[in-house]
């Protein structure tokens, strides 16, 4: 049998390993077109590898129609979120009748959350009032829905914050998703009792105040805590020479078949979860299979996902 032969084999044979362990990725951007052409075989690797949800995120009008039309095809292991991405804000600037489109599709009971929406002051894709317009419309509809937010957040939180205080009698949950900030900015959204959502990018945050350090100090709370993979995005480079040695140690044969097998820097999937957990179970000095409990519990009751 072929090295590749064996590693698929092995692949398969990880089908019952999470039977007991219920991993959720809590943003997987499985519409992109790089799942164009094997989206099946995408989630069946995702279910072997343990995760049995995944929500897909809307971040433009067109991208949350499509996030949509994926739950239709996979009910109850597929959901959605419905925003219009800081970037994207300026098209409903542009063409204000899509506000409409956007509010049909957003009211759907799919779609289990807003956003992501908020502020990104690093590129100039969209102006900076035209964000904190549509970012506000968005908590709006959310409050209107009561539908917990996603939050995108670049170089922009005190005026998200602010922003966010005006409605805080009002808004159901709040999510920052994808942090990659300082521990100083990761206490300010926990201490307001924010949820926060991790990925891989534990392996290439290499500063001694970032998401790492937030892990070591025990500064994160596992309530507070939920997981996602951005993929394609945000792939969990295990290999990275700045990952420490006990976290490494941390990263199980299993997750490491599915990660290594099929996940690449081009196309990251929703199997390469279990790695990720592992990760910042060993940042914190947990087990891996607490985080994954605590994460998924998080997730079920934030976005009323069924079980």
């Amino acid at each position: 049998m072929s090295n590749e032969q064996n590693i698929d084999t092995n692949a398969s044979s990880m089908e019952h390993c999470f039977e007991n362990l219920i991993l959720i990725d809590c943003g997987s951007n499985l519409a992109n077109k790089k799942y164009a052409r094997d989206l099946d075989q995408v989630l069946k690797r995702a279910k072997d590898a343990g995760v049995q949800k995944i929500i897909v995120p809307g971040n433009s009008v067109k991208a949350s129609k499509e996030a949509l039309r994926l739950t239709r095809i996979y009910p109850g292991d597929i959901y959605a979120s419905a925003g219009i991405h800081p970037h994207d804000s300026k098209s409903i600037a542009e063409e204000p009748e899509s506000w409409e489109d956007f509010e049909v599709i957003a009211a759907n009971p799919e779609v289990v959350a807003i956003g992501p929406c908020g502020l990104d002051y690093q590129r100039d894709f969209s102006d900076p009032e035209t964000q904190k317009e549509v970012f506000e419309k968005q908590i709006k509809l959310a409050i209107s829905l009561r539908k917990p937010l996603l939050i995108h957040e670049r170089a922009a939180q005190n005026d998200v914050v602010e922003i966010l205080k005006k409605y805080s009698n009002n808004v159901m949950q709040i999510v920052i998703r994808g942090f990659i900030g300082t521990v100083e900015e990761a206490l300010k959204y926990i201490d307001l009792g924010y949820y926060i959502t991790l990925n891989g990018y534990l392996c290439k945050d290499k500063s001694d105040v970032g998401v790492r350090k937030l892990l070591e100090d025990g500064r994160l709370p596992l309530d507070r805590l939920i997981v996602e993979t951005d993929s394609p995005f945000m792939y969990p480079n295990t290999r990275a020479s700045k990952l420490p040695n006990h976290v490494k140690a941390g990263l199980t044969e299993k997750s490491m078949i599915f990660l290594h097998r099929y996940c690449t820097f081009q196309r990251n999937e929703p199997c390469s979860l279990p790695a990720t957990v592992e990760m910042i179970a060993a940042f914190m000095n947990k087990g891996a299979e607490d985080v994954a409990l605590a994460t998924s519990f998080n997730a079920l009751k934030l976005f009323g996902l069924s079980q």
